[in-house]
């Protein structure tokens, strides 16, 4: 079954940009995005802006991605800590922090990671779990943990 996976640490706010969180840090994201609101009269304003740290890297199961990236910003856990508490306590649901694991099962259309279901073929793929540090970085920095998973076995008419 193809499988394609990545997991990012985000802080995410309605005001605050992606430079200014990394000013704040004094850490540079791997990626930003700002997503703008549907309206755009009298301008657009930006919905969300992202500041991430990301593992894309294939052949790694999903807890070995976190680790990948927890390992990078577990020396700064006390200044995310301060950034996220200071987001979610001034934009309440649209601020904050969140640890995102994105898997796309039978993605046929994109660069695929064979899905291996344990030795002797390879790593286990299709399981994870936190750790205990895991969880405690995700407790410390008030981060919450959102799982998307998608089938994209295409559908034809008839089946």
């Amino acid at each position: 079954m193809p499988l394609r996976q990545y997991v990012y640490f985000a802080l995410f706010s309605r005001r605050t940009s992606a430079a200014e969180m990394t000013a704040l840090l004094g850490i540079a994201p791997d990626e930003v995005s700002v997503r703008g609101s549907r309206s755009t009269e009298p301008v657009v304003r930006p919905v969300s802006h992202s500041w991430k740290i990301v593992c894309r890297e294939p052949g790694l199961c999903v807890d070995e991605q976190i680790a990948r990236v927890l390992d990078r910003l577990r020396p700064h856990t006390a200044r995310i800590a301060e950034l996220a508490g200071r987001l979610a306590a001034e934009e309440q649901e649209h601020g904050g922090a969140v640890l995102e694991v994105v898997r796309y099962f039978n993605d046929t259309d994109q660069e695929q990671q064979p899905l291996h279901l344990g030795p002797p073929e390879g790593p286990n793929l299709f399981g994870w779990h936190l750790n205990r540090d895991a969880l405690d970085f995700l407790t410390a920095t008030g981060a919450v943990l959102d799982i998307d998973e998608y089938d994209m076995t295409s559908h034809e008419d008839g089946e």
